[in-house]
């Protein structure tokens, strides 16, 4: 490119950016921002990655969002239907078999699927979990419940960049990624937002953990459950430190000259990277050493637990140890969150109980009541939950028809249901003992107070003391943000 063109694409900012030492203003910006001597104005001059002061003030300061994949059945675990059971083998009224959209189930030999679990009350609030969760029905009066969530999406990966990244396609930004963006991460040694799995993954795979058209500084990294936490950050035999060091320094000046020619966020982003990756080899298997934490945690997370005979479980294998990971991925979200990680989220597959629902989702919930209760009474007891928000969800939830579709056993699952579903949250400022929504006799449709998942984002970001309105990246001439075009605040949650 000629001088001629480079001088007619240097913006006003990219003139300032530039006029201020580039790379240089953009350090000093983040140590100032580190220290709440940044405002947002300025910060948006310093560049892309410094990060900003809240809109108003915040009550959370770090998220856990529990992520089961392939969707729970409310109906089982949460929002017990004694006319349901009552009606159990009859068909769905016709007036809404009618205008019902289906993604498996036969509407014409459809019929109603009561559930054989036992639901308990528990706490002063009086909320009622299945018999499958007795550990996280003795974190009730800590926990919201919320049972009118509600979504578009029928089909799992659509319906999971929903959930995590507000719309349903691809190249979006997640919520990790949008809450990073905003406020920046208290931790220098770790990324901002983990990304911790169990089970065989979920069918989203990374779309649920990108950054989309934000800098890739803002992506989730993931971390793994055995060996390094990260692939290819430990130094090859032989490396001494002082040439790697040597090394980075080249790499950042050959970086930091194509930055001031080009001026391309991604340059400043990948700096950014290589210096993190260098902070982690320290930091990261520290984290991971839990040879400090008491007897008394790891048996509290049930971290050593047996794992049950998986065989014929959907969604797992032997070799997967589901219940050790999750206890573990708990445990560590936990000291994530105390060496100041903004965004952690635990993803576990699959619940998607199409066939088979007492024994499989038996499995699952054995896998998380414990470990998930733990973690909720550990932030407690540390003084954590107050600032930590815990969310449990998934991308819907299961209809109250039994699966029908050729091929399996008629009546033993729950086919895909958007229409309302149940999601449980805690501290960061919500409501504690609060049942929110209510819906219908069967658990087909809301009666009351529904609760769309750009509902849920607005809120969460609320929380965080950031406008879901004004936080936005303009992106191909268009303003973005998390909540696209809707969401609405959900003031009732807030304590």
């Amino acid at each position: 490119m000629n001088p001629f063109q480079q001088k007619l694409l240097r913006s006003r900012r990219e003139f300032l950016t530039s006029s201020a030492s580039g790379l240089g203003g953009i350090a000093l910006g983040s140590m100032l921002s580190q220290d709440g001597l940044l405002n947002a104005a300025t910060a948006k001059d310093a560049g892309e990655f410094a990060a900003l002061k809240p809109h108003h003030d915040p009550k959370a300061k770090a998220c856990i969002f529990i992520f089961m994949a392939g969707a729970p059945s409310q109906l089982d675990l949460f929002d017990p239907k004694p006319k349901l059971n009552e009606l159990h083998g009859q068909k769905l009224p016709k007036e809404i078999l009618d205008t019902a959209r289906f993604a498996f189930i036969q509407p014409d030999t459809a019929t109603l699927l009561g559930s054989p679990r036992k639901f308990t009350k528990y706490g002063q609030s009086g909320m009622e979990f299945s018999d499958l969760l007795p550990n996280l029905g003795s974190c009730a009066d800590d926990l919201m419940m919320v049972r009118t969530v509600h979504s578009e999406e029928f089909n799992h990966h659509p319906g999971q960049l929903m959930m995590q990244c507000g719309v349903s396609r691809f190249g979006m930004p997640t919520m990790g990624s949008w809450l990073n963006y905003g406020l920046g991460a208290d931790s220098r040694n770790l990324p901002g937002y983990v990304v911790l799995t169990a089970g065989r993954g979920s069918s989203g795979g990374s779309t649920l953990w990108q950054s989309g058209f934000l800098p890739s500084k803002y992506a989730g990294v993931l971390f793994r459950n055995e060996g390094e936490p990260v692939l290819n950050l430990k130094n090859p035999d032989g490396l001494p430190p002082q040439v790697q060091r040597a090394g980075l320094d080249a790499l950042r000046d050959l970086n930091q000259g194509r930055y001031q020619e080009v001026h391309d966020p991604e340059i400043a982003s990948r700096i950014a990277n290589y210096e993190l990756a260098n902070r982690m080899q320290t930091a990261a298997p520290e984290l991971v050493d839990l040879s400090g934490e008491s007897q008394a945690t790891l048996d509290l997370y049930g971290i050593g637990r047996p794992e049950p005979d998986p065989s014929g479980q959907r969604g797992t294998l032997p070799h997967l140890r589901t219940y050790e990971t999750f206890s573990k991925n708990c445990l560590l979200a936990r000291r994530l969150v105390e060496r100041g990680v903004r965004f952690i989220n635990i993803i576990h597959a699959s619940w998607d109980q199409h066939s088979e629902l007492d024994k499989n989702l038996t499995y699952n919930a054995g896998a998380v009541d414990q470990p998930i209760a733990a973690l909720i009474k550990d932030l407690k007891q540390r003084g954590l939950l107050d600032s930590t928000m815990v969310v449990w969800g998934s991308e819907f939830g299961r209809t109250p028809l039994g699966e029908n579709r050729p091929g399996r056993n008629a009546n033993t699952g729950r086919d895909h249901h958007p229409f309302c579903y149940t999601m449980l949250m805690a501290g960061g400022g919500l409501k504690r003992g609060l049942v929110y929504g209510k819906t219908d006799e069967i658990g087909w449709s809301i009666e009351e107070n529904p609760v769309h998942i750009n509902d849920l984002h607005a809120t969460m970001l609320h929380l965080f003391g950031l406008d879901h309105l004004k936080l936005t990246y303009r992106f191909q001439g268009r303003d973005f943000r998390l909540t696209d075009v809707a969401g609405k605040v959900i003031h009732d949650w807030i304590a």
